[in-house]
């Protein structure tokens, strides 16, 4: 079993190597375009977009290894949330308290600034021409293949919101850390998802690590506890994570790594599930429910067909509820609103 604060030493090198074996591009870029995108949407106006963003963030893969976990994450955090506008990157205004930064589910969230930065170059090679939305998408998409994980084919062309939800918004609308398999597939079928691609987002979890805060509840709910966990993995949760308030600084500060493997896109979240050693109590559950435990052992024997899933599932995520056309904003700086 790994400890779950020496992993990044151990893997920090292998990015470079994986960036360069992940070479295929997976997704049609033929399909019907999504909401108004499109797949060559920056050829004219950026076409140096990909290769500026991918140079920007490589860099910061290899000095910081959790970065990709936190791209991904910053993610499906703004998508979730009215669509993925690039409104969590937005800095509350001096009259505007309580946004969708402020909510305890977006606790955590790292890497805005890394948009900013890559934003910030953009203005100088393609100004007022590629949206914050377009690049927290493509850094995600980066975060996957420096892992380890298939290179998607993403449709551009989302425009920025003028506004930052409430935290009143975000509360209802990010799942919460007790999220059970009904809540999830309901979550996903909004997103038009099937039951596999469903299974296939949750391997977002094949990398980065949980918060005892998010672990702790549990061990408040029996049935939370008794679905399909290993009493070993039990034991590691509860010396790791002890039984410190959940909102404690303790809490929020310690955390265990999401499967074996927690700094590479691979397999090892559903070989886990299976096994019974989930942090959350969805990463259990989706190993034992009849309507999700054929995918995850179907993606625990076939990386490839993960990996379609998968890049399926990213790319109805990455085009939900998106501002096109007149709709929206390409603000020329990511926190605030021009």
């Amino acid at each position: 079993m790994m400890k779950p604060k020496s992993i990044a030493a151990a893997f920090a090198s292998c990015f470079l190597i994986i960036s360069l074996l992940c070479s295929c591009i997976s997704g049609d870029q033929n399909e019907t375009n999504y909401e108004g995108l499109s797949y060559n949407y920056y050829e004219k106006t950026c076409p140096r977009l990909e290769e500026i963003v991918r140079s920007s963030i490589s860099p910061m893969f290899a000095l910081d290894p959790t970065a990709p976990a936190a791209l991904l994450r910053l993610m499906f955090h703004d998508c979730q949330v009215q669509g993925c506008d690039a409104s969590i990157l937005i800095e509350p205004s001096g009259d505007q308290q309580f946004t969708e930064l402020d909510s305890a589910k977006n606790f955590g969230i790292r890497k805005r600034e890394l948009i900013g930065s890559i934003k910030t170059s953009l203005e100088v090679e393609c100004p007022q021409q590629v949206s914050c939305s377009d690049l927290i998408i493509l850094a995600a998409r980066e975060a996957v293949a420096l892992t380890g994980g298939p290179l998607i084919a993403v449709p551009l062309g989302r425009k920025d919101s003028l506004s930052t939800p409430s935290k009143h918004v975000a509360d209802s609308e990010l799942p919460p850390s007790t999220a059970d398999v009904d809540s999830i597939l309901n979550l996903f079928a909004g997103i038009d998802m099937t039951i596999e691609e469903s299974v296939a987002i949750m391997g977002s979890h094949s990398i980065g690590v949980t918060h005892c805060n998010n672990v702790l509840s549990r061990f408040d709910n029996e049935n939370a506890t008794s679905a399909n966990m290993d009493p070993r993995f039990q034991t590691f949760l509860r010396v790791v994570c002890p039984e410190f308030s959940p909102t404690s600084k303790t809490a929020e500060a310690t955390f265990v790594p999401n499967d074996q493997t927690s700094l590479i896109f691979d397999t090892a979240y559903y070989d886990d599930s299976i096994a019974g050693r989930g942090n959350l109590r969805i990463d259990s559950e989706i190993g034992v429910d009849p309507r999700t435990r054929p995918f995850v052992e179907a993606f625990a024997a076939d990386q490839d067909r993960f990996f379609n899933a998968f890049s399926s599932a990213f790319v109805k995520l990455s085009s939900y509820k998106v501002l096109t056309g007149n709709n929206g904003v390409v603000r020329s700086v990511c926190d605030k609103v021009d």
